[in-house]
């Protein structure tokens, strides 16, 4: 009997093993269903709440489509979340099924034991019981015996306690569980007439940018010529920063020689420790912004509405409120303060051999020499008169080579 209950003990902790791994998925997948529904909110309010501002036909399409596919991300992390439970409701079922009948055992057993028990209760039963014994030592077992068998019956009325608790938890359990599969999908039943509503919307849109596909398509080459002669810039500064970097280090004798063999900074021991401080920091810098939402990401790609249009982003552009100001990622010092022609100011700051780049400024709250800090406000970012819309375009270099501001930034 006391095997059976240390053996079972052990087989509901192995099937409840399971259990536990799902639910720590589940708050994984909530986590990231919530991120997202922050995401929806964000992009709502930073590219739909511009209300008496005009959006060009190819913005709208553009806008739309960020929405669209955050609502599809939301659905997809939903459905695995109400997958996940159909499993643990599943796993729970078939736990209640086997603790009812290992409870029903017990409780058979328990009352065998009571029986037997109330047979032999009597206090001259008992005491025969002892005089009976051929000598002492016989005796003295007997009493043990009698002392094991009521501590026995004492852990077998516990056990079916613990039992019926646990019982009655797991069943507690199955019902929330339904309770929040019920919401999920009803949740979901929301988000897909919705998600059906905005991919109407675009459509309809879209076909209006197909009679003029021509003209759309000459707007959007029009300005990725204006990307690229911008990024062109971006290089020629990088380069002359870093020459002026190295040309002022030359004198030092602390300068290490072979990182000025690379094309890159030569960097000195403090410049080489903020590098690697920075590097060490890669996935988990903060946002250039206090709150924002990422309009396009680095990388090549075409166009999803004019596959015949190359579009290549040097680094992040991301969406924030009116009057936002930029903030830099991480401690460094400013090394260029840039006036774009025909366009708005950058800030260029240097981390050992990184530079960051924050772009679309209509004003700027620091100069070139400056030494800064995480968060440190650089300026305000330029707010579109048309569209209404406030964007940032920031960029990561290591030496001149460009990097995905992704990697870099916590959650892009």
């Amino acid at each position: 009997m006391k095997l059976r209950v240390i053996f079972f003990g052990f087989l509901l902790f192995a099937s409840l093993s399971p259990v536990f791994s799902q639910s720590k998925k589940q708050q994984q997948l909530e986590e990231r269903r919530q991120l997202i529904l922050n995401e929806i909110k964000q992009i709502n309010s930073l590219l739909f709440k511009t209300q008496g501002q005009k959006k060009t036909v190819l913005t709208e399409v553009e806008d739309l489509d960020q929405r669209i596919k955050a609502q599809e991300n939301l659905i997809r992390v939903t459905n695995q979340q109400a997958n996940l439970l159909t499993r643990e409701i599943n796993e729970n079922t078939t736990q209640i099924s086997n603790l009812r009948a290992e409870l029903t055992e017990l409780k058979d057993d328990y009352a065998a034991m009571v029986r037997k028990s109330y047979k032999s209760k009597s206090q001259q039963s008992r005491i025969m019981f002892l005089l009976s014994s051929q000598d002492f030592l016989q005796a003295y077992k007997r009493v043990q015996y009698m002392k094991q068998y009521a501590n026995h019956r004492k852990k077998q009325g516990e056990s079916i306690k613990e039992k019926t608790i646990l019982l009655q938890d797991l069943n507690q359990g199955l019902i929330d569980q339904r309770k929040q599969k019920d919401k999920l999908i009803a949740e979901n039943k929301v988000a897909k007439a919705n998600l059906n509503k905005e991919k109407k919307n675009q459509e309809a849109l879209i076909a209006t940018l197909k009679k003029d596909e021509t003209g759309f398509a000459s707007q959007i080459r029009s300005k990725q010529n204006e990307a690229d002669k911008l990024n062109k810039e971006i290089k020629a500064i990088i380069r002359a920063v870093i020459a002026e970097a190295n040309k002022k280090a030359a004198g030092s004798s602390t300068v290490k020689p072979k990182a000025s063999l690379s094309g890159g900074f030569a960097l000195t021991p403090e410049a080489a420790a903020l590098a690697k401080n920075f590097s060490n920091n890669k996935g988990k810098l903060i946002w250039p912004v206090e709150k924002g939402v990422v309009l396009n990401r680095y990388g090549t790609r075409q166009h999803p509405q004019f596959p015949n249009v190359t579009q290549i982003f040097h680094g992040v552009e991301i969406a924030t409120s009116k009057d936002a100001k930029a903030r830099a990622i991480f401690e460094g010092e400013v090394v260029q303060i840039q006036q774009v022609k025909n366009a708005n100011k950058a800030v260029y700051i240097k981390h050992g051999d990184y530079i960051t780049i924050y772009n679309n400024l209509a004003s700027v709250s620091v100069k070139k020499g400056d030494k800064v800090s995480a968060k440190d406000n650089l300026g305000t970012i330029f707010t579109h008169p048309t569209t209404g819309k406030t964007v940032i375009k920031f960029l990561v270099y290591k030496n001149s080579t460009e990097m995905n501001p992704a990697d870099w930034i916590y959650r892009m």
